[in-house]
């Protein structure tokens, strides 16, 4: 099975106040967010982090981690606080270490746009394809939002999903019979 995650931001003991995360020190949403994964994503699935996987941590404390999670199949799209290792710290750390950018097909055979950031327009969007991303640390309710409206755009991060990862089968359940919306371009 697929997973997908993004803004864990693992290490940010600031992020607690800025998101309004329900965690009283970093250690304690650190090990919340990797007990999390832990308990979704099983040694074989993969699980795609879009961005911001850490932040300002050392690369020492980046490789900690990345073994604490399980799941052998880790991949990293870089987002904007990704940029604290270099290339040949990262090496070997994920599975697949990306730019800013990838897509994947879903079960349904949807194309699965994957950024960390958000992106307005984005290929087969009125075709059904899904824009998949972080960055914004929206609530629950911005996904919501983005369904009534016909805009299958998707935050995977961990503030708009119960800091937990979501499998691609339940990104498309949750725009299954959505008519993409038509865009005047």
């Amino acid at each position: 099975m697929i997973y997908l995650t993004a803004d864990l931001h693992l290490g940010h003991a600031n992020i607690i106040k800025l998101c309004d995360r329900p965690f009283s020190d970093v250690k304690r949403m650190d090990s919340a967010l990797i007990a999390a994964i832990n308990d979704r994503v099983s040694a074989t699935d993969e699980l795609w982090v879009l961005g911001d996987f850490a932040n300002r941590a050392t690369a020492k404390q980046v490789r900690k981690w990345r073994r604490s999670i399980v799941c052998r199949h880790v991949h990293l799209i870089h987002g904007n606080h990704d940029v604290h290792m270099t290339e040949g710290e990262r090496e070997g750390v994920f599975e697949h270490d990306l730019g800013y950018f990838d897509q994947l097909r879903s079960p349904g055979r949807r194309r699965m746009v994957m950024c960390h950031y958000p992106i307005l327009d984005w290929n087969g969007q009125t075709r059904g394809s899904y824009m998949l991303h972080g960055h914004v640390h929206s609530k629950a309710d911005a996904n919501e939002r983005n369904r009534e409206a016909g805009l299958l755009r998707y935050d995977v991060g961990v503030d708009a999903n119960g800091y937990a990862p979501v499998s691609i089968e339940e990104v498309e359940s949750f725009f299954e019979g959505v008519e993409p919306a038509r865009l005047h371009h």
